[in-house]
């Protein structure tokens, strides 16, 4: 794959609204109306992600001439800013680019490392019981950081603009503010508690008084941009091993925090091979481990595309039911055979096969929910937050980047680094504090997932691309911690099996199983006739909030598509 060097893009696009004027409880009937749902149309490129300003940014780039990946390292450093609880430099994730002019997808891993002190047992007491406290809310919660690597690997090998001009937005947004919006002021309220907890942090989000910042506010951050500032004139490097370093470090000594200098000299980004599956005549390309959200991916599509999707419909109860229980059997595997493959063993061959679901589907009934503790994780030989960040981006030359990084939880540990301006994710929590108890997320990990110095937390992080043909067709993925996975099949299904527009896709009711606990999570928008047939069939219903966020673009008939997610009310898209 070469870097793109792209004609001017011609006209421009409006941003999406949020739909927020229209709840999810109204959805399904919107859907299937197909009216009231309407995606951004471009004819030269298109940006999707969860804040109006960076999806501005990365308009800029695409409009001024750079191709899909500039604006990508462009929106990534600038959510950093907009989005300082979940948008990050403090954390990692995973980006996959597809060339339609080579015909390569590439998956680039940069999740977060173990430090080299961590240890298997380092988040349990001392009578072998884990502690949530520990392995979420202290500084030993944090792994080492990968996203500033992790981008500039991406605009090295495949951009076409330098570091400093990719972060020259953020560095602006940090340095002369920008206006809060609601969830702004929303989720600094929510999490006060934790955010006051740490000095550092406290300095970050709070007025000198101890006051909130209002909606309509301006809020800076100057240590963030200089430490952007820094990293623009030294290089990725100079995070890992320059003034931000000795920050991390300073901050790691002072609370008895694991990441040294070493740790941070030493972490790398890794190119890797995608998993990769056939839908319908479509091929599906998403990330490989250490994120589970790929392999699963295939693994229940596989199973599902031996039934009549289309026929039965969206939201009848046939289909809610065998996603249901496709959803379960693929999350039994998750717990058993997932981790690091520089580190243990995985059968992505055999979790990914036609014959292994041939073997699940055979244990499927149509009028019978199976109780997940009749389902154990198969054989398949041969051997996540919900405040992640996803964003789509393609541009006219064939260039498509699906991005998906996070911090873990919402401000992830809640610790900022004193005098560098942002927060510390929680990663460590993906680990298997102890094989059979869950996470945060109530999954369950086994030894594959176990603690590991060097060693990359299991992730559900599912950054996707769809071709057909060979052409890029749709690029997705989403937040929301286990239930990204699940939210990634569904925008899916919705365009191949139900043929609805991008913006219908990403707006439509969603639900999820994750095989344990034992029920069928369900947002608002659904039957409650249909709700009674599922429970007929002995499906445990629960009606949470929504789920996810899929900023999401399906590219057809030589337009761009762009879906913004109304579950996040600063979410758009803009076409060129």
């Amino acid at each position: 794959m070469r870097p793109h060097a792209l004609v001017p893009f011609l006209g421009a696009g409006l941003v999406v609204a949020a739909l927020l004027a229209t709840p999810l409880a109204q959805a399904q009937s919107a859907i299937l109306e197909g009216e009231r749902f309407h995606p951004e149309v471009g004819t030269r490129g298109m940006v999707a992600t969860s804040h109006f300003l960076a999806t501005e940014v990365a308009h800029e780039v695409l409009a001024a001439g750079g191709n899909a990946v500039d604006a990508a390292v462009t929106a990534g450093f600038a959510l950093a800013v907009t989005q300082p609880r979940s948008g990050n430099i403090g954390g990692g994730g995973f980006m996959l680019i597809s060339d339609e002019d080579s015909g390569e997808v590439i998956a680039i891993d940069y999740r977060e490392t173990a430090p080299a002190a961590a240890t298997e047992t380092m988040f349990q007491d001392e009578q072998g019981n884990a502690v949530s406290e520990w392995s979420r809310f202290t500084h030993r919660a944090a792994g080492v950081p990968g996203t500033v690597a992790g981008l500039a690997l991406a605009l090295e090998e495949y951009g076409t603009l330098t570091l400093a001009e990719a972060l020259a937005p953020a560095i602006r947004l940090a340095e002369e503010g920008f206006e809060i919006p609601p969830r702004f002021a929303e989720g600094v309220a929510q999490a006060g508690d934790r955010l006051t907890r740490w000095e550092s942090t406290r300095a970050m989000f709070f007025k000198e008084d101890g006051s909130p910042y209002e909606v309509g506010e301006t809020f800076r951050q100057p240590d963030l941009a200089a430490t952007l500032t820094r990293i623009a004139e030294q290089g990725a490097r100079e995070f890992y091993e320059g003034e931000t370093a000795e920050l991390i470090v300073a901050e790691m000594e002072r609370h008895d925090g694991l990441i040294t200098r070493e740790d941070l000299a030493g972490y790398r980004p890794d190119i890797r091979e995608p998993s990769h599956g056939n839908y319908r005549g479509h091929d599906v390309y998403a990330m490989s481990p250490p994120s589970s959200g790929g392999v699963h991916i295939v693994q229940m599509l596989n199973i599902l595309e031996a039934y009549d999707i289309a026929g039965m419909g969206f939201g009848a109860a046939d289909t809610m039911h065998l996603m249901a229980e496709a959803m379960k059997r693929a999350y039994a595997d998750r717990s058993e055979y997932l981790g690091d493959t520089d580190f243990v063993e995985v059968p992505l061959e055999g979790l990914t096969s036609e014959g292994y679901a041939d073997e699940l589907r055979a244990g499927i009934a149509l009028d019978r929910a199976t109780p997940s503790a009749e389902i154990a994780p198969g054989n398949p030989l041969p051997y996540e937050s919900s405040e992640t960040t996803h964003f789509s981006i393609a541009d006219g030359d064939g260039l498509a980047v699906s991005n998906t990084y996070t911090i873990n939880f919402s401000y992830g540990s809640g610790i900022a680094v004193a005098g560098a301006g942002f927060l510390l994710n929680n990663e460590m929590d993906d680990f298997s504090a102890k094989p059979g108890v869950p996470n945060a997320y109530g999954l369950i990990g086994g030894e594959a997932n176990k603690i590991e110095p060097g060693k990359r937390m299991l992730s559900s992080m599912t950054p996707t691309i769809v071709k057909r043909d060979g052409r890029n067709f749709l690029i997705t993925g989403s937040p929301g911690g286990s239930r990204i996975i699940t939210t990634t099949l569904q925008v899916l299904m919705n365009v191949i099996d139900h043929g609805m527009n991008i913006q219908s896709a990403v707006s439509a009711p969603r639900l999820h199983h994750q095989w344990l606990p034992d029920e069928l999570r369900i947002e608002a928008g659904f039957s409650p006739d249909t709700l009674a047939l599922l429970e007929a069939r002995g499906h445990t219903i629960s009606q949470e909030a929504a789920m996810g966020a899929a900023q999401s673009i399906v590219i057809e008939d030589g337009r761009f598509h762009g879906g913004a997610d109304p579950r996040r009310s600063t979410s758009s898209a803009m076409g060129l």
